[in-house]
């Protein structure tokens, strides 16, 4: 009925103080196969008589050894589950979102019998005894997907299986700090939001986070009720973990604005959920590396390019803001823009796909769909500093690049967009 940890310590029933609450600690990657107990690998019974075939057993007096000379009966099994109780593998290694697990022993009625001696028997009454396992309390719980608005998510606008998920949103590429910059999002405006979804085990109510600035952009997190507006969310009386981005916006909306505080990028975030006790359950990291600030005012190609140089910004590209591949048969006859390609990784159409670091659009979708925020009034389609067709080259919220003649002027009623760095 007794364990043996990795390290060798040897714990006992009467040792035993392991509880949900204490529960015994291994080292981080550990599994419960290395934990040494009377039940071997690839088994969950073994009866008494096996075990003392292997040799494992004893007789005080010695008059008894050998195994011709010994009777056993009884079973011992064992049980593995995690603290909600599910059935897990001897194999799995632990995760602390699962924890503490529960290693319980059996051992039936059992009798052990020698040929001689006095006494020739022993018994043993039915029992059982539960260990708490957990992995090193220096291991977190990380979270699995991180949505954005999921509008424009799916068929064509849908990036590969193992970045994108058009119900969830980006599937976390990296839990390593060293690089979280494989992670959604890259690019960030004032007042954009995504949701975190919490690992398997974890109560997002139960956990408190302090917002994270770096660099002149702010990132926190709220347990809330989703907006109203977000359409991508069916059922808005479920809360969510929900990060918001703060920093520099264009709140004046002056043809001569003074320059705007410029963030320093790239910046690096470390977001992290403790309980109650001030212990970190849950972390997620992300990498910013440009911000975007933007006006509607239908204003010309050379307008907002000089707004945006008054800023100490950039007017966008149509890298900065797409992955879109403009090819023959996508271009509109009126607004041509055939050989016009944005970000890399490239989308396979003259829309956006869904991927991690390869535009603003392309990461966080259809920008108007998101509520209570300032886009800068932009409602459809913004232009862009790159030439093409037979004009400027335009980008939808959709992605989508088309041009628009020179000579566009306010009734047009595109916005444009700066960026940092």
């Amino acid at each position: 009925m007794s364990i043996t940890l990795p390290n060798g310590t040897r714990i006992t029933p009467s040792t035993n103080t392991s509880s949900a609450t204490n529960p015994i600690r291994l080292p981080a990657g550990s599994t419960l196969g290395d934990i040494g107990m009377l039940v071997p690998p690839g088994y969950s019974f073994w009866s008494l008589s096996n075990l003392v075939a292997l040799g494992n057993w004893g007789d005080d007096d010695g008059d008894g050894q050998g195994t011709n000379g010994v009777t056993a009966t009884g079973m011992i099994s064992v049980y593995f589950s995690d603290k909600n109780g599910s059935s897990v593998s001897r194999n799995d290694t632990l995760n602390p979102c699962k924890a503490p697990y529960r290693v319980r022993l059996d051992v039936t009625h059992s009798s052990l019998t020698t040929q001689y001696g006095v006494p020739n028997s022993s018994t043993l009454s039915s029992q059982f005894v539960t260990y708490y396992i957990s992995p090193s309390a220096s291991v977190s719980c990380f979270v699995q997907f991180a949505r954005p608005n999921l509008d424009r998510g799916k068929d064509h606008y849908a990036g590969p299986s193992n970045i994108w998920n058009p119900d969830k949103g980006f599937l976390t590429q990296s839990n390593n700090s060293s690089s979280y910059g494989r992670n959604f999002p890259t690019t960030g405006a004032k007042g954009l939001y995504f949701d975190l979804e919490m690992p398997d085990g974890v109560d997002g109510s139960q956990l408190t986070w302090s917002p994270v600035t770096r660099g002149g952009i702010t990132a926190k997190v709220r347990w809330t009720k989703p907006y109203s507006g977000d359409n991508w969310i069916s059922d808005k009386s479920q809360y969510v973990t929900r990060v918001e981005l703060d920093g520099p916006w264009t709140g004046r909306q002056s043809s001569n604005p003074g320059p705007l505080t410029r963030p320093s990028l790239p910046q690096t975030f470390e977001l992290k959920g403790k309980d109650s006790s001030g212990n970190v359950v849950v972390k997620y990291g992300f990498v910013l590396r440009q911000w975007f600030v933007g006006r509607n005012n239908g204003d010309s190609h050379s307008g907002y390019s000089s707004w945006c140089r008054s800023l100490g910004y950039r007017f966008s590209r149509v890298r900065d803001l797409t992955n879109a591949v403009c090819s023959p048969g996508e271009s509109l006859p009126n607004y041509p823009c055939t050989g016009s390609v944005g970000a890399r990784p490239s989308s396979s159409h003259n829309n956006y796909e869904r991927r991690i670091g390869a535009g603003f659009f392309t990461e966080w979708g259809n920008l108007d769909k998101y509520s209570y925020i300032d886009l800068w009034g932009i409602k459809s389609s913004v232009l862009t500093s790159d030439a093409g067709g037979n004009g400027y080259l335009t980008i939808v919220f959709s992605g989508a690049i088309s041009s628009v003649p020179t000579f566009v002027s306010a009734e047009h009623h595109w916005g444009g967009i700066c960026t940092t760095p």
